[in-house]
């Protein structure tokens, strides 16, 4: 089957499906870079009614917000920019409408693999595109990780995360019933260990043993120490600020203690977006299927020519 090429000669039209932190910053990756567009929003029909942000008030002027993404004209992709847990079914109906998707699935192991085999079905089915986990980790962390297994194939790899806010942990917290709001910081033990450090807001007739115990044995939390305490306001807390710090100690061929480190610090939502546009742009140069971050050649996540990008890079 060949390689789809879509819209190659003019602008990407991508939909951003999602108002919430990762949407927002979405928007404005999109409208940075050369190659696309932004075709519009696609959001809920309450969340539309309620929310009265200027920024989407803006984009409602001219005509970009809109509940049904069919209504935006032609789509070449859509960024889910929603909770992990909605992303198998709206992956599913973007992709039976033809329009290639990419999302920021933040739950590793059996529940991503599982993802990216029914959307490869899906994807072949209907000649598009899905590329799964495209955030930091999983995403672009995971091509680091790899990158140092295949530098040093014997060896131990630890993932630290944060001091930081986790966007997939807070939404988990706060989908609890009898939580009127929440944050979840992670907190970095060390050699891959990590302490959830959550914080909730409760309504009026909430039990907080109750609420706690949900939290604590929600899959996002279990393996995890979590600690959940009550406060009078979230908000007053929030900072989205979050990082990562990858070591290996391994072994290059026969030669023993090579160590590799990679850190970063960063606003949370605004990479995961960034990388969510950028594998946006892949998937206009993937054959029909479902991909993950490691399975997509790194030059289709740029917008250049490969012969300048490879002399300007390589």
């Amino acid at each position: 089957m060949n390689i789809i090429i879509k819209n190659m000669t003019s602008k990407i039209r991508v939909a951003v499906v999602g108002y919430g932190n990762i949407g927002k910053y979405a928007i404005e990756a999109v409208r940075e870079a050369p190659d696309m567009e932004l075709a519009g929003v696609v959001e809920l029909a309450e969340i539309l009614r309620d929310n009265n942000s200027y920024g989407l008030t803006v984009l409602r002027s001219y005509g970009l917000v809109t509940s049904d993404v069919r209504e935006l004209g032609k789509v070449d992709v859509a960024l889910l920019c929603v909770p992990s847990r909605s992303v198998p079914e709206m992956a599913e109906q973007y992709l039976s409408l033809g329009i290639n998707t990419v999302d920021s699935f933040d739950i590793h192991g059996d529940p991503l693999w599982n993802l990216r085999c029914n959307l490869d079905k899906i994807g072949k089915e209907r000649n598009v595109v899905a590329i799964v986990s495209a955030g930091w980790d999983p995403g672009s962390d995971s091509v680091v990780r790899v990158l140092f297994e295949a530098m040093a194939p014997k060896g131990i790899t630890y993932t630290n995360f944060g001091p930081g806010m986790s966007m997939g942990h807070t939404v988990a917290a706060k989908s609890k019933k009898g939580v009127r709001n929440a944050l979840s910081m992670t907190m970095p033990v060390g050699a891959g260990v990590h302490r959830r450090m959550v914080y909730v807001e409760l309504q009026p007739d909430a039990i907080f043993a109750e609420v706690e115990q949900a939290i604590k044995t929600d899959a996002y939390f279990v393996k995890d120490n979590t600690v959940v305490t009550q406060v009078e306001n979230v908000d007053a807390l929030l900072d989205t600020g979050h990082g990562t710090f990858i070591e290996r100690k391994g072994v290059s061929g026969a030669t023993h203690n090579q160590l590799f480190e990679f850190r970063m610090k960063i606003n949370n939502p605004a990479l995961t977006s960034q990388i969510m546009v950028s594998c946006g742009r892949a998937t206009m140069r993937q054959k029909p299927g479902a991909y993950t971050m490691l399975e997509i050649p790194l030059i289709d996540l740029i917008h250049g020519e490969r012969e300048i990008l490879i002399k300007n890079i390589v």
